[in-house]
């Protein structure tokens, strides 16, 4: 599935999103962007707020353009910081890229492109909840 990403148009829409990011308290931009399984690039940026704690994620505003957009399930994924440099999503970010992810997901991280499973190995989601309604 590699082969078939533009990783570098995945990077260029993540640079594109980060320059958008509001990120007055933490002078920290992040920008992200993924490919969805119908060809569109949804990208999303972090939003931070003087109450810290209701600050938003990139990867949240990503799912939440994904789902106004029409839904589907990524396939491909990078995330960057405003100096350009190829971020890790955290846990939590990780968990909500996996409940919108397509089967071996690929993300670029800072230790080369790996899938969604090696990221957040023995995840829990919603083909569990299939599975176990099945």
């Amino acid at each position: 599935m590699s082969a078939e990403i533009d990783w570098a148009a995945l990077r260029s829409a993540a640079i594109e999103a980060m320059e958008t990011a509001y990120a007055p308290y933490s002078n920290f931009p992040v920008g992200v962007a993924a490919l969805v399984d119908d060809g569109r690039i949804v990208t999303g940026c972090n939003v931070e707020n003087a109450s810290y704690g209701v600050g938003l994620c990139a990867e949240c505003g990503l799912v939440s353009e994904l789902a106004r957009t029409g839904g589907g399930k990524l396939i491909a994924f990078d995330c960057v910081d405003g100096k350009e440099n190829t971020l890790m999503p955290c846990g939590r970010c990780r968990q909500l890229l996996y409940e919108f992810s397509a089967p071996g997901m690929l993300l670029n991280t800072v230790s080369g492109i790996k899938t969604i499973d090696e990221v957040l190995p023995d995840a829990f989601g919603p083909r569990n909840l299939e599975e176990y309604r099945g």
